[in-house]
């Protein structure tokens, strides 16, 4: 630092003297000139040397202040280190005495389980002693108590078991019965309402099917050309079609009978054909015959594809599409299938959205729950139809659901998803509405008369009465014989029993009456 201001300072003497003896050398008197500059030249190296010492002591002010900094930041560093070191040492320790608390907490504890232990085992022997001495004292008086009462232990244990069981079971049904009318309470009412909005949500139409057809004719010429030559012609139609058909007196018409829709339908177009063309013999009428079958099934599977793009079904097998077309030519109890099976299918779609299920599948499974009713073959007739139709789901690539809930729908196998419950409900409304399906009157009456047997079958019963067409059976038993705790199990037996043994829609409701009648004179 001294020689920069040294050089600076000769720098500046350097050019002032040279600046001087310029100026005097303009003026041309070099003494005065020398004089005045020597002058200068000692001004300026006084104020060099005055601006050299303030610019040594700005310097030596900065590097003290440079190294104040650098030191406080030193320190700070230092301070930070050592209160980090002194946390740790803090952390440390504190560690150290819990690791010593939890040392001796365990010693101690380890102290307590030794003396519980040697606690448990004077105790554990002074038990054993106790139970010989009880088991002992118990063999004394179960000796005692059979010579006293004459009975073995053996036959004591077992009448006292046959007692308990009764109470328990009393007791288990009384239980049983509070507990079911407690949950009908509170979700009778919630599954009233999905029922009732599904029901409002969904127009039906009330048709019941007959077993015959009436074909209507221009005139009755035409009967005895149907009838032909010692009735040739009628004798072929009935054996190409199956059809029974019934030629009377009722004017400008005869009647078509079959069970089987489908022949009555094939029997209807052909005779309608035959009458058109005019041309009827046996050989006609078989070539018409066959023509009309052909037209039938491709109408079959016309019916099958419109039915499952108006429900919204996508992916159906056509074999299943087939069997859906099918339906259209089958009843089950006057009720026609196809109509049935639509209605299910929209009944299941609607109920499923109101419970959060999947509608599409519950459509499925509705309108497929009923396809076993159309058998391709007579050996698969001696087959349960929801059996039947859950091999075919399965065999032609159906989900499990939709096979469990077409098989379960008549609880013939178990229900194993949500679906299952919907499609059963849903086939009950379709079918027990009112209107929707008609019995033959002997198939009713001995409905109501099982129903009543099985009432008369249980132990107490008077008397029984099938009311409601069949939906309500009535029991009155004898108060003598049967308690009230006992009328309650009596209805729930009754009920399991006319739900395993009966095949019937909708509901059977069982109501057992017991009363205690005391009856006084007054003279």
């Amino acid at each position: 630092m001294d020689n920069t201001v040294t050089l600076i300072i000769a720098a500046v003497v350097g050019l002032a003297i040279g600046f001087a003896i310029v100026k005097m050398l303009q003026k041309g008197s070099a003494a005065k000139t020398i004089s005045n500059a020597k002058k200068e030249a000692s001004n300026i190296i006084r104020e060099a040397k005055k601006e050299g010492e303030n610019i040594k002591k700005d310097k030596i002010f900065q590097a003290k202040e440079k190294f104040l900094e650098l030191k406080a930041e030193h320190e700070k560093v230092i301070i930070g280190k050592d209160k980090k070191i002194g946390e740790a040492e803090k952390r440390t320790r504190d560690k150290e005495s819990q690791i010593s608390n939890e040392l001796s907490k365990n010693k101690r504890l380890n102290e307590q389980l030794e003396n519980r232990l040697k606690e448990v085992e004077y105790k554990s022997e002074i038990l054993d002693k106790k139970k010989s001495e009880v088991e002992k004292l118990h063999k004394s008086q179960v000796q005692q108590l059979e010579v006293i009462s004459g009975l073995s232990a053996e036959d004591a244990k077992a009448q006292l078991l046959e007692s308990l069981k009764e109470t328990a079971k009393t007791d288990a049904m009384a239980y049983l019965q509070g507990t079911l009318e407690e949950a009908k309470l509170t979700a009778k009412q919630e599954a009233r309402k999905i029922v009732i909005n599904t029901i409002q949500r969904i127009g039906t139409e009330e048709a019941v099917e007959n077993c015959v057809s009436v074909f209507n004719l221009e005139s009755d010429d035409v009967k005895g050309r149907i009838i032909g030559r010692e009735g040739r012609n009628i004798r072929a139609i009935e054996a190409a079609t199956g059809v029974e058909i019934i030629v009377d007196d009722t004017p400008e018409a005869i009647i078509l009978s079959c069970f089987d829709s489908v022949r009555r339908e094939v029997a209807r177009l052909s005779l309608h054909r035959l009458v058109t063309d005019g041309r009827i013999h046996p050989a006609r009428i078989e070539e018409i015959v066959k023509k009309t079958e052909r037209q039938i099934n491709e109408e079959i599977i016309e019916i099958g594809k419109r039915t499952v793009i108006d429900l919204g079904i996508h992916g159906l097998h056509p074999e299943l599409i087939k069997a859906v077309g099918r339906m259209k030519y089958r009843s089950s109890y006057g009720q026609n299938l196809l109509q049935h099976s639509r209605e299910v299918a929209k009944l299941c779609g609607v109920m499923a959205a109101e419970l959060g299920l999947n509608p599409k599948l519950a459509k499925r499974a509705g309108l497929l729950h009923d396809i076993g009713k159309v058998p391709n073959s007579e050996a698969e007739v001696e087959t349960p139809h929801a059996i039947l139709g859950m091999k075919w789901a399965q065999k032609f690539g159906e989900k499990k659901e939709v096979c469990n809930a077409i098989g379960a729908h008549h609880d013939e196998v178990e229900m194993t998803s949500l679906i299952s419950p919907v499609v059963q409900v849903c086939d009950a409304i379709s079918g027990a509405r009112p209107g929707a399906r008609r019995q033959v009157l002997d198939s009713y009456i001995q409905r109501l008369k099982d129903l009543e047997d099985i009432a008369f079958g249980f132990n107490g019963v008077q008397k029984a009465y099938a009311i409601q067409a069949g939906r309500e059976l009535r029991v009155i038993v004898e108060s003598e014989k049967v308690s009230d705790d006992q009328a309650a199990e009596l209805s729930f037996n009754i009920s399991q029993k006319v739900q395993t043994d009966m095949t019937y829609p909708g509901q059977v409701k069982v109501t057992v009456i017991r009363e205690t009648r005391s009856v006084n004179v007054a003279k």
